[in-house]
Formats: structure tokens, C-alpha cells, sequence
């Protein structure tokens, strides 16, 4: 193993409780109905397909914004592109000083590089956004290389983003081991592009998976790279 590609949200950086704090502020503000949680569910529904069809370049980023801001406050009038970005901008005036990493996200990230490896980031996202939460987050000096689904034909679990970002860090596929939370778009599209592959099960949500799986990322054994899952 030469290589460790690790997952952005939800695996270095606590996305999901940023977007259920920004969420219910955002929503309660702008008089949407329901309770905390109900809001905090809606939003994340609305966000994941609208996102996917990003992903499969059905939309432009811009455009599944301004889809998930009207599905999401359907009371008010956002049919003008500009107005449903503004509102956009509102939640993610409160969306992105709510970043966070994961306190075991550093000190991993370290370790696999005090082992001789390069640590890397893979993300499905929007190169300008991401790059600016792993500036604000403190991951920016901790990574060598940051590579996001817009830079490929389409984001994971597609084999190129992970076949290109192995590319452009001179390493074969069997040299690098993917981690992230997602069992389809990181370990499996992992597995299927030649790289190994580990599920960081956070919330215990798969603890029947066939897949190898961690509840942390302390638990990330650097060196057993022949032993892992490919």
C-alpha cells in the first residue's frame, strides 16, 4: 500500500450534523413546518437526489441547489434563478461555520503519513467548495492531494474518479485503499476500480456488511494493506 484515499463528509468531517444545525435555523427562519427533526430529515431526502443527479452530471451544480431550496421551502416564491440563490446562500451562511472534523480525523491523517504513505482525499463535490472546508476544518496542511467528482466524467462510485485520482498520484490501484462512509459510492466503487476498500461505519448503521468495516478512524490499521478487502 502506497496510498490512502480517504472520504470527505461524513468520514473526515462531520457534514451531516452541519447541515442538521443549518438546516433547522435555516428552516425555522424562513417559516417552515414541522419539528427539528422533521425539517432536519426533509432536508437531507431532498438534498440526496437532487445531488445524485449532479453526480450523473444531469445537473449542473447551480441548478440541484436552487432544486433543493424550492422543494424545500415550497411557500415561498423562488422561481427567479437569482432568488433561490440568495436563499441558498443564507443556509449556507449558516451551514459552513458549522464544519467540523471528526476529532480522530487529524491524528489519523498524520499517522498514515508518518507510516511513508500519502494521505488523499477523494470527495463527490465541487473542487471551490471543498477545498474551502478543508481550509476551514484545519485538514488543508494535513493532506497531500485533494481530488473531487467534478474533475472526472462523473462522481464515485464510477470507476474514474478513483482510477484517476490513483493516476495522478503515480500509484496503481492496488496500491491505494479507499475509506469512506458510503458502502456503494466508496467501498464498492473502490472494490470494482482494483483498490481495496474499508467502511467507516460511524453510526453502526452496517454491522452485517460482507465489506471491512471500522467503527473509527483510529481503528485504521495502516499497515495491513495486503490484508485488505479488494
Amino acid at each position: 500500500m502506497r496510498a490512502v484515499i480517504f472520504d470527505l463528509d461524513d468520514t473526515l468531517v462531520d457534514q451531516s450534523s452541519a447541515a442538521r444545525t443549518a438546516a433547522i435555523a435555516w428552516g425555522r427562519d424562513r417559516g417552515a413546518a414541522g419539528e427539528d427533526d422533521d425539517l432536519a430529515r426533509r432536508w437531507s431526502e431532498i438534498s440526496n437526489p437532487h445531488y445524485a443527479r449532479y453526480q450523473q452530471r444531469l445537473a449542473t451544480f447551480e441548478e440541484q441547489r436552487r432544486a433543493r431550496v424550492r422543494e424545500f421551502l415550497p411557500h415561498l416564491d423562488l422561481r427567479d434563478d437569482a432568488v433561490a440563490d440568495r436563499e441558498f446562500d443564507a443556509y449556507l451562511d449558516l451551514y459552513v461555520p458549522a464544519w467540523a472534523c471528526f476529532p480522530d480525523s487529524v491524528r489519523t491523517l498524520r499517522r498514515v503519513r508518518a507510516a511513508g504513505l500519502l494521505a488523499t482525499v477523494l470527495t463527490n463535490g465541487d473542487h471551490e467548495h471543498q477545498t474551502l472546508k478543508l481550509e476551514l476544518v484545519g485538514l488543508s496542511n494535513e493532506v497531500d492531494a485533494l481530488f473531487t467528482s467534478d474533475q472526472f466524467p462523473l462522481g464515485k462510485p464510477d470507476r474514474r474518479p478513483f482510477l484517476g485520482s490513483c493516476a495522478r498520484l503515480g500509484v496503481a490501484p492496488s496500491e491505494a485503499v479507499m475509506v469512506g462512509d458510503s458502502v456503494t459510492d466508496d467501498v464498492e466503487g473502490a472494490i470494482a476500480a482494483g483498490l481495496a476498500g474499508v467502511l467507516l461505519d460511524r453510526r453502526d448503521r452496517h454491522p452485517d456488511t460482507e465489506h471491512t468495516r471500522i467503527r473509527s478512524l483510529d481503528d485504521l490499521d495502516v499497515c495491513a494493506g495486503a490484508r485488505l478487502e479488494t
